[in-house]
Formats: structure tokens, C-alpha cells, sequence
């Protein structure tokens, strides 16, 4: 991919057009949230890390591991990988499903950034 010859002001880039003679395969399409069609490079099914961020709170990761069993019925919460910030303050958290669609990842991302305890998603 390219980008174009002229930038605006800010760096932004304002078109990504493939180079000539480079194969396009295209992407599946899905629906995101909200119900916007939407593009995704991933292939289903797929390992899918989400790396989740809150409180050092008790119950934190029981309750987010319970979450996530209920959009991926197959996680296995052992493998839930932990990490303390550097104070003690904050608890992240990495899930790794075996994501089979786009819609069940929405619905994964939005159950989570939902929960009254977590603080980011990605």
C-alpha cells in the first residue's frame, strides 16, 4: 500500500490506494457495533488476545473470566494471564479466545467495556 502524493497539514494520510501490479485479496465483511457494515482482515476461526485493565479490586479477574466463558464458551480461565502495575494499583488481564465470528467479538468487547469494573479493553 501507498500513501498518496500530497498530505494535509497534521500528517494525516488521506488515501491508501495498493501499488500497481499488487494483488488485492479481498477481506471478509461483518457487522461492528451498532450494525455498521464493516471490513476485518482477521480469518475465523482464530486465536484472539483481549487485554483487559482494571482495579486491583477482589473478584476482578473471577468476574471478568466469567464474562468472558459466557461469549466464549470454550475459554479456559487458567490461562488467563495476570499483571500487576508497578504500584499494585491496577490489574491487567490477558484473555485469549478462540474467536469464531466478528459479531462474537463485538458482543465480547461490548459486554466488557460495560462491566463496572473494568477501565479499558483492547
Amino acid at each position: 500500500m501507498r500513501r498518496s502524493q500530497g498530505r494535509p497539514k497534521g500528517g494525516a494520510v488521506t488515501s491508501m490506494e495498493p501499488r500497481s501490479g499488487e494483488p488485492l485479496s479481498p477481506p471478509s465483511v461483518g457487522r461492528g457495533m451498532g450494525g455498521r457494515s464493516l471490513t476485518t482482515l482477521l480469518e475465523f476461526p482464530c486465536d484472539f488476545p483481549l487485554k483487559i485493565m482494571g482495579a486491583n479490586a477482589d473478584g476482578f479477574a473471577q468476574s471478568i473470566a466469567e464474562l468472558v466463558c459466557v461469549h466464549a464458551p470454550d475459554f479456559d480461565a487458567a490461562t488467563m494471564e495476570r499483571r500487576l502495575s508497578k504500584a499494585g494499583n491496577y490489574l491487567a488481564l490477558t484473555c485469549t479466545v478462540r474467536a469464531t465470528s466478528q459479531a462474537q467479538l463485538d458482543a465480547l468487547y461490548r459486554g466488557l467495556t460495560a462491566h463496572p469494573m473494568v477501565k479499558v479493553v483492547l
